[in-house]
């Protein structure tokens, strides 16, 4: 089936179009517009299909679309929490069967140690997803992209959460570095070559 546009007009939701209708519209590249499946308008030249039909020139990610370092931290505490809250309950469970409770402690500390590694895996995976980010980042409608904007590699995830070992060097000034950058990228970000962005109608 044919993908379909609602297009605002002079203010208001119109439509849905299809593609032949919308050239008859022409449509411009500063109009909004969305499709069924998004859950917010876009420019249209913000759209693959549409800079690909009407010839519109891909957009610069402008300073609007840089994530805040409140959201972030949020998005961070969100996947700390998810994940960790997993463990305790998986760690309590199966502490339950255990009688001894020096051995109980034991396995419940070494099931607890593996937060850091599976979160390390967990965010590598979704950062390279198409999501484009861990839940807590879908959360808050915030994402990873290389610095043209585009969906970054399984590579590139791996080496981002690396570095972010010197953004937690001394008292995690590399993160506070975002203070102090235009696109607002802490320093595991300026290293790895990404953006944390959000959607410019969030």
């Amino acid at each position: 089936m044919a993908q379909t546009y609602i297009l605002v007009i002079a203010g208001k939701p119109e439509g849905p179009f299809n593609l032949e209708e919308l050239k008859s519209l022409k449509v411009k590249p500063g109009d909004f517009v969305k499709t069924p499946e998004m859950d917010d308008y876009k420019e249209a030249h913000e759209i693959a299909e549409l800079r690909e039909i009407f010839g519109f020139a891909k957009p610069d990610l402008l300073m609007q679309y840089f994530a805040s370092f409140d959201q972030r931290l949020l998005a961070t505490a969100l996947d700390w929490f998810m994940i960790s809250g997993v463990f305790i309950i998986l760690a309590f469970i199966i502490v339950s069967f255990i009688k001894d409770k020096e051995t109980g402690i034991t396995v419940a500390l070494a099931i607890l140690a593996c937060v850091p590694f599976v979160k390390f895996i967990y965010q590598v995976t979704m950062e390279s997803s198409i999501k484009q980010g861990t839940l807590g980042k879908q959360i808050l409608k915030i994402r990873v992209v290389d610095l043209q904007g585009n969906r970054i590699s399984i590579g590139k995830a791996i080496n981002r959460n690396l570095c972010k070992i010197f953004s937690m060097a001394i008292f995690f000034i590399g993160y506070l570095l975002a203070f102090f950058s235009k696109q607002q990228q802490c320093l595991h970000d300026m290293m790895a070559g990404t953006l944390v962005i959000k959607e410019r109608l969030f």
